[in-house]
C-alpha cells in the first residue's frame, strides 16, 4: 500500500514539491498520501498527514483555513506543537465535530479526514470550490485525490473516457461537476460533504453544509445601513479583512493584476496595509485589442507596486500547448488557460503565493451579457404566453423540416443547414425556458452545442445542477455562475495554472463573507445607471482615481482566432486531419474539415469551438490510448 500510495503522490508533486508523507492502517486498508507546498509554519510541526492530539483523526489537506489564528486563540490550547493551520483544523474538529467546524473555517480547502474510532472517511470541500477534489471506485477500492493523474497511477484504475462528459464537455469547453472525463469519477462539489464508510466504501453519503442560494433577499437589505455611503464603507471593511487574512505567510507573496476593476482592488487593498512595496504581475500582448499591461503598468506606477510584466507571443503559447494535458488532466479548453499559466509561471520566479481578483464579475454583475440577457429575458416575458406557445410550434415545426434531407444544402448565407437548424431549436428553447436560468443557458449554449451535435454528439445544456429558489433575474444570472461556471471554469482554470508550478493562489473576493454580504445586496448596488460592479467601483475609488480604471472591459482573453489561422495553424492541421479524425471514429471528419475549413477561409469564426476540439485531441494525443464508453450522447 505504501508503494502505491507513493507512487499517486508522486504524480502531483509539482501540488506540493516541499515534502511528502503518507499514513497507513493496513488492519482496515486505509492509505493517506499527501505533498506539501509549506506557505505556514515550514517546520516539520506542519508535515502530513498530521494526527490530531486524541489519536482519533487523522487529516490530508490542501489550501489554507485563513482565520487560523482566532481559532487556534477560541480554542485555547496550551500544548500546541506547531503554528500551522492543519493542526488547528484537527483541534476544531475534535471540540466543535466536523461540520460545525467546517462553517467556521474562513478559506479554501479540499481535505480527507480518516476518523479511527467510527471508522469513516470524510471528504469536505470549500464553499466556492476553490481547490479540487475527486473520487471514485476502482475495483471495490474508494480513490480520492488533488488531481486525476494520481487517480490514475493505482493499478486497479481504469481509464473510459465518459462519452456523456466529452459531449458536455464540447457544449461548455469544460466539464461540468459533478461529472468528470472518466467513467466512475466525480468532482465533489463545493460546500459538500462525503462520507464513506470503512465496511463498504460505496456505500457513500453526500450533503451539503452551505449554499449561495440561500442569501439573495432582494427586497430587505439585511445591513445595519440606510445610506450608500454606509454600505460601501461596510463591503471596504470586510474586503480590507478578507485581503487582510490572506497576506499571512512565512513565504513571498504578491498578486497578479491585469489592470482590471477586481485585480485592482486587491492589489490596491494589499498595498494601502503594506508599508513595502508589493509585488505584482501582468502578462501582456503584441496584439493591441488584447493587450492590458499599459493599465496595469500605470495602476502599479500609482499605488507604488514592485511591478514585473511580460509579454507574451504565439511562440509563446504554442510553446505551453503540449503541456496543458498534464496540467490540465481533463480536456479543458477556455483558452486564457494559456496566460494565466503564463503569468503564474512569472509570478512563481519571485514569490510562493500570489493573490487574485477572481470572483468579481460573478458577486457584483460585471459580465457585460448579465444586463443584456435580462433586458432580452423582460421583452421575451411580454410576449403573451398563447402567442409564445404559438411561436415556439412554429419554430418546432421548422426545426422538423430542416432536419430533412430535402433541405440537406439550405443554409444562412455560407452556414449549413445544421445552423438554420440550430437557430429556430435556440427559439423554441428560449421562448419555452421556465426561468431566466434555463433561458440564459439555452442562450449562451447555443453555438456550443450547435458545433456538438454537427460533429456527432448532444447535450443537455440544461443539465446542471440548479436551486429552486427564485430571486431577481439579475441575481439569478449570477448565481448561476457562482454554482457552475465559477468552479467549472474560472476556479479549476486558476488552480491548474497556478499550482502547476507550486505557486498557491489566494482569491480574497471569494471569502464566504463577501460572497453572503454581495449576495444578499439589492440589484441596485451591482448595477447603476448602466453601470456594472457599481459597489465594487465605489471602494476601489477610494484607493484608485477613476481614470485609471474605467475603460472597457476585455477580459483575459487571447487572439485565439488569428492564431488559428497563423502560427497554430500548422499544429491545429495536424489534429484536425482527415485521417486522424477518422481513424479516430469519435467525431464526423467531414464535418470538423468543414467547419476548420470555414474559419480558416474568414466564413465563419469557429475559434472557441475549434479550440475546444483541438484541446481535447492534444489531449487523447498525449495520454495512454483510452477507451470510450456509448452512453445517452452518442449521435
Amino acid at each position: 500500500m505504501r508503494e502505491i500510495v507513493r507512487r499517486m503522490t508522486a504524480t502531483i508533486r509539482h501540488r506540493g514539491p516541499d515534502d511528502e508523507g503518507q499514513h497507513i492502517d493496513p488492519e482496515v486498508g486505509l492509505a493517506l498520501g499527501h505533498r506539501r507546498l509549506a506557505i505556514l509554519d515550514l517546520s516539520p510541526e506542519g508535515h502530513q498527514p498530521m494526527v490530531s492530539r486524541s489519536g482519533r483523526y487523522w487529516m490530508v489537506f490542501n489550501g489554507e483555513v485563513f482565520n487560523f489564528v482566532q481559532l487556534r486563540a477560541e480554542l485555547a490550547h496550551s500544548d500546541w506543537r506547531g503554528r500551522s493551520d492543519t493542526e488547528v483544523m484537527l483541534a476544531a474538529i475534535e471540540r466543535w465535530g466536523l461540520r460545525e467546524a467546517v462553517r467556521r473555517f474562513i478559506g479554501m480547502f479540499a481535505f480527507a479526514l480518516w476518523d479511527s474510532f467510527a471508522r469513516k472517511l470524510y471528504l469536505v470541500r470549500d464553499r466556492l470550490g476553490i481547490k479540487p477534489l475527486y473520487y471514485g471506485w476502482a475495483n471495490g477500492t474508494f480513490l480520492f485525490a488533488s488531481e486525476l493523474k494520481a487517480l490514475r497511477a493505482h493499478p486497479e484504475f481504469k481509464a473510459v473516457i465518459d462519452r456523456d462528459s466529452l459531449a458536455s464537455y464540447l457544449c461548455h469547453n469544460h466539464v461540468p461537476g459533478p461529472r468528470s472525463i472518466y467513467v466512475g469519477v466525480r468532482k465533489l462539489m463545493p460546500a459538500t460533504i462525503v462520507t464513506a464508510s470503512s465496511g463498504n466504501p460505496q456505500d457513500s453519503s453526500l450533503e451539503s453544509y452551505w449554499s449561495a442560494c440561500n442569501y439573495p433577499r432582494s427586497t430587505d437589505l439585511p445591513l445595519v445601513a440606510t445610506t450608500d455611503e454606509e454600505v460601501i464603507s461596510q463591503l471596504d471593511e470586510l474586503l480590507r479583512d478578507a485581503v487582510r487574512l490572506r497576506m499571512v505567510s512565512d513565504v513571498p507573496i504578491g498578486s497578479f493584476l491585469s489592470g482590471g476593476i477586481d485585480s485592482t482592488t486587491v492589489v490596491a487593498l494589499m498595498q494601502s496595509m503594506n508599508h513595502c512595496s508589493v509585488r505584482t504581475f501582468s502578462i501582456g500582448f503584441s496584439e493591441g485589442r488584447y493587450d492590458e499591461s499599459k493599465h496595469a503598468r500605470g495602476i502599479a506606477k500609482f499605488l507604488g507596486t514592485d511591478h514585473v510584466e511580460q509579454h507574451i507571443s504565439p511562440s509563446d503559447a504554442l510553446n505551453l500547448i503540449p503541456q496543458l494535458p498534464a496540467i490540465y488532466d481533463e480536456p479543458f479548453a477556455d483558452s486564457s488557460q494559456i496566460p494565466t499559466t503564463l503569468v503564474s509561471m512569472l509570478a512563481r520566479r519571485s514569490v510562493t503565493v500570489a493573490l487574485s481578483g477572481d470572483g468579481g464579475d460573478e458577486l457584483f454583475c460585471g459580465y457585460q451579457s448579465y444586463p443584456k440577457l435580462n433586458d432580452i429575458w423582460i421583452r421575451r416575458n411580454r410576449i403573451p404566453p398563447p402567442l409564445r406557445s404559438l411561436f415556439a410550434s412554429f419554430a418546432r415545426l421548422g426545426t422538423s423540416l430542416l432536419k430533412t434531407r430535402a433541405f440537406s444544402h439550405f443554409g444562412l448565407g455560407k452556414r449549413p443547414h445544421e445552423a438554420a437548424v440550430q437557430h429556430l431549436a435556440r427559439i423554441q428553447a428560449v421562448l419555452e425556458a421556465q426561468d431566466i436560468r434555463q433561458f440564459k443557458r439555452v442562450f449562451q449554449s447555443y453555438y456550443f452545442n450547435s458545433f456538438a451535435i454537427m460533429i456527432g454528439f448532444q447535450d443537455d445544456v440544461d443539465s446542471l445542477p440548479r436551486n429552486g429558489n427564485r430571486h431577481e433575474d439579475l441575481t439569478d444570472l449570477m448565481l448561476d455562475d457562482i454554482e457552475g461556471y465559477l468552479p467549472g471554469d474560472i476556479l479549476t482554470k486558476l488552480d491548474r495554472a497556478s499550482m502547476a508550478v507550486g505557486l498557491e493562489a489566494r482569491v480574497p473576493l471569494l471569502d464566504h463573507r463577501v460572497v453572503e454580504f454581495a449576495l444578499k445586496l439589492p440589484v441596485r448596488y451591482k448595477v447603476r445607471d448602466g453601470q456594472t460592479k457599481w459597489l465594487l467601483r465605489q471602494v476601489l475609488y477610494k484607493y484608485v482615481p477613476k481614470h485609471l480604471v474605467e475603460r472597457p472591459k476585455q477580459g483575459f482573453a487571447v487572439p485565439m482566432a488569428a492564431w488559428l489561422k497563423g502560427p497554430l495553424r500548422e499544429w491545429a492541421e495536424e489534429l484536425l486531419s482527415e485521417s486522424r479524425l477518422s481513424n479516430q471514429g469519435i467525431f464526423d471528419a467531414s464535418v470538423v474539415r468543414r467547419l476548420w475549413h470555414e474559419h480558416l477561409h474568414g466564413q465563419w469564426d469557429w475559434s472557441v469551438q475549434l479550440w475546444g476540439l483541438l484541446v481535447f485531441q492534444q489531449w487523447i494525443t498525449a495520454g495512454p490510448g483510452v477507451p470510450i464508453a456509448r452512453g445517452a450522447a452518442c449521435a
